[in-house]
């Protein structure tokens, strides 16, 4: 019996760009709208909405998408859950303003504040990730853990003067590490090397050999480079 000859099998390889730049940069730009409303610089929350969803929800979902692919666990978990913070925290806003109908007797707004608890109390894992990441993400994480229970105590009204000074403060500091961050990663991994130094990790806890976070992120990567 004949045979025809061996059938040749092709594997197509689709290889994506790192989005650690695009994520943290719009992170970084809703941070710095934001914090422009609580520093006085500018008033009310209307056009902080379109700032909210395109940069703050879309442009770190879509990152978060990209590390899933990419296997990169660290992006995929942190750019995802702070991007779907920032598709609630721009409901809440437009609830707020009547964009979707009267607002009822019953609505509470310090609903928000308890979000901002929840999103603290899990920014405190995240922190202990991001110290061995790199000494820059680790500083921008640090300033998300003064600014949430901050925020959450101001729209609690527990001494609210005071707190709503440190959230506007931290949320400034968050902006613009974050600009340096995505900015060295941009530049950093268009080059091919270290040109915007991020720092080495801490070096607190070490990971095991096969920790499932070991392909972690460039970030890491980048830090990891520092300490040869």
């Amino acid at each position: 019996m004949q045979t025809g000859p061996a059938s040749s099998i092709t594997e197509t390889k689709i290889i994506m760009s790192d989005p650690t730049a695009l994520g943290v940069f719009g992170l970084s730009m809703v941070t710095f709208v934001a914090a422009s409303q609580k520093m006085g610089w500018t008033s009310g929350s209307v056009y902080l909405i379109p700032w909210a969803l395109f940069l703050g929800s879309i442009a770190q979902i879509w990152a978060s998408t990209i590390d899933f692919k990419k296997n990169n666990y660290f992006g995929a978990i942190v750019l995802g859950a702070y991007g779907l913070f920032w598709i609630a925290v721009a409901m809440h806003w437009a609830i707020s303003l009547g964009w979707l109908g009267a607002v009822g007797a019953k609505a509470d707004p310090k609903q928000l504040g308890v979000a901002c608890i929840g999103y603290f109390i899990f920014s405190l894992f995240i922190m202990v990730a991001a110290f061995e990441a790199n000494k820059v993400f680790a500083a921008i994480l640090v300033m998300i853990n003064v600014l949430l229970p901050s925020l959450a105590l101001s729209i609690f009204g527990i001494n609210a003067p005071l707190f709503s000074v440190v959230a506007a403060y931290a949320e400034l500091a968050v902006s613009l590490l974050g600009f340096y961050c995505a900015g060295a990663v941009f530049l950093n991994s268009y080059f091919g090397r270290t040109l915007l130094p991020l720092g080495k990790p801490f070096g607190f806890i070490r990971k095991g050999a096969a920790d499932p976070v070991k392909k972690i992120h460039p970030i890491e990567s980048i830090g990891a480079a520092a300490k040869r």
